[in-house]
């Protein structure tokens, strides 16, 4: 097993910086995938990976989404030969202390996807909360399952060639949809989910790229799109189901 980690940027240069130069410390590779920011963060990523032993940039000329960042950090993690990445948000909100644990627990599980569980505190926005729940009901309907608590944080030890395999498909999501349908897919796939606890906190002063109303309206789309896919699989999710039922 070799890990690493992918921490997809937009508009996020001045959290994600220091963030992956800590990851960094630890001596595991750092991808930064910098979605096509402007001209500020594009020098601020470049020089923070100019300085930095073990951080990887990696540029998408324009910006084309967390789904195409996160395909882009894949294909990189599988150039540099690792078999696993902790994925994490640039925004700063999720707490890094639970960086070792999760690298354990997927050395000790590596054929699955260790998923972090959200515990959020006062500052969580309602109509986030509000809105997990549509999509965390949907992902059981299409995965005919309960396994699947959280499908929206981004703090997750994904295996690469299973990823990248989803990823590399023109129709997977290229923007928010994208954890939703990367977990679901992994599933159908029999790369089944692990969840842990992870602390969630939002900054007051911090920058959202979440369009409450538009990425609901696509994550919307993305879910259409998963249940006739759930259609098709109907006979392999049964079994899944059965032997799942029969383990437990």
């Amino acid at each position: 097993m070799k890990q690493g980690f992918i921490i997809p940027v937009y508009r996020h240069a001045a959290t994600a910086g220091p963030l992956a130069e800590k990851l960094a410390s630890g001596g595991l590779p750092v991808i930064l995938i910098d979605d096509g920011n402007d001209g500020e963060g594009r020098a601020c990523l470049e020089n923070r990976a100019a300085k930095a032993p073990g951080l990887v940039l990696v540029r998408l000329e324009k910006n084309r989404g967390k789904g195409a960042a996160m395909a882009k950090g894949f294909e990189k993690a599988s150039e540099l030969g690792l078999t696993h990445v902790l994925q994490i948000d640039a925004d700063g909100q999720h707490d890094i202390t639970r960086v070792d644990f999760f690298l354990k627990e997927a050395e000790k599980q590596p054929d699955r996807v260790i998923c972090g569980l959200p515990v959020f505190d006062e500052s969580a926005p309602g109509i986030r909360l509000g809105g997990r729940k549509i999509a965390n009901f949907w992902a059981a309907v299409v995965t005919l399952s309960n396994e699947l608590p959280d499908v929206l944080c981004g703090f997750r030890v994904y295996p690469v060639e299973e990823s990248l395999r989803i990823t590399r498909d023109p129709f997977t999501d290229k923007r928010m949809g994208i954890d939703s349908e990367l977990l679901v897919r992994l599933y159908w796939n029999r790369v089944f989910p692990v969840f842990h606890p992870v602390k969630i906190s939002y900054p007051s002063d911090g920058i959202s790229n979440y369009r409450y109303f538009w990425d609901n309206l696509h994550i919307a789309w993305v879910y259409v799109r998963l249940f006739f896919g759930m259609l098709l699989r109907l006979p392999r999710l049964l079994v899944i189901r059965y032997e799942r039922r029969k383990e437990s």
